[in-house]
C-alpha cells in the first residue's frame, strides 16, 4: 500500500473536482473569451499542480515513485506561472502552454498507471487520463488556430473528462485504503480469540 495514488488519494479526487469545476463552468460561462479560458486553466493547473506537490513530498519517504507526482506538479504550476506572469503574450501560445501541459502531465500519468497496476486495480483510469491528456494535446498543437468556440468545447470537454477518471480513480484508492486499514483491527480481534480457543 505504498504508491502514492494510493495512500493520497486526496491528490487525484482534488485534480478529478477541479477539472470538473473548470470544465462546467467553462461551457456554462455566456461571452467567455479564450484569454478569459486561459486564466481560468491556469487557476485550475496552479491548484492542480500544488496538490500534486504537497502530496508527493509528505510521502517522498514511503514511496520510491514520489517523484512522479512531484514532477507532474511542477510542471502544472509552471504552467500557470506562465499563462499568469506573462500576460501580455498572445492567446495562441498561452494556448500551446495548456498544450504543452496537458501533454507532459499525461505521459506521467501513464507513467504513473503502469507503476500502479501492482496496487490497484483500477489504475486504468489514470492510464485513459492520461492519454486523454495526451489526444489533447496533440489536437490543440496539430489545430493551434482553431476558432474560439471550438477551442473553449474542446478544452472543457477534455477537463471534465480527465476530472471524471481521476475522481473515479480516487474513489477506487479511498476504498482499498480503507478495506487496508479496516484489516488489521480485524486480525487483532480474530488473534486472540483463536488462543482462547486453543487454550480450551
Amino acid at each position: 500500500m505504498n504508491s502514492f495514488y494510493v495512500r493520497s488519494w486526496w491528490v487525484a479526487a482534488l485534480r478529478g473536482v477541479l477539472g470538473i469545476l473548470f470544465g462546467v463552468l467553462a461551457l456554462m460561462w455566456p461571452g467567455l473569451t479564450l484569454l478569459t479560458l486561459v486564466a481560468l486553466f491556469a487557476a485550475y493547473a496552479m491548484l492542480g499542480g500544488t496538490a500534486s506537490v504537497i502530496g508527493a513530498i509528505s510521502h517522498r519517504k514511503v514511496d520510491d515513485d514520489w517523484w512522479i507526482p512531484l514532477l507532474l506538479g511542477l510542471v502544472s504550476i509552471g504552467a500557470a506561472v506562465v499563462a499568469v506572469v506573462n500576460p501580455v503574450l498572445t492567446t495562441l501560445v498561452l494556448v500551446m502552454v495548456i498544450a504543452a501541459n496537458a501533454l507532459v502531465s499525461g505521459v506521467l500519468d501513464i507513467v504513473a498507471a503502469a507503476r500502479l497496476r501492482r496496487e490497484l486495480h483500477g489504475e486504468w483510469m489514470l492510464a485513459l487520463s492520461g492519454i486523454a491528456s495526451v489526444v489533447f494535446g496533440a489536437l490543440v498543437f496539430l489545430y493551434p488556430l482553431a476558432g474560439a468556440i471550438a477551442m473553449v468545447w474542446l478544452i472543457s470537454i477534455y477537463a471534465i473528462i480527465n476530472g471524471a477518471l481521476l475522481l473515479s480513480l480516487a474513489i477506487r484508492a479511498r476504498t482499498v485504503t480503507a478495506r487496508a486499514q479496516a484489516r488489521p483491527a480485524v486480525e487483532r480481534r480474530v488473534l486472540p480469540d483463536r488462543r482462547m480457543a486453543g487454550a480450551h
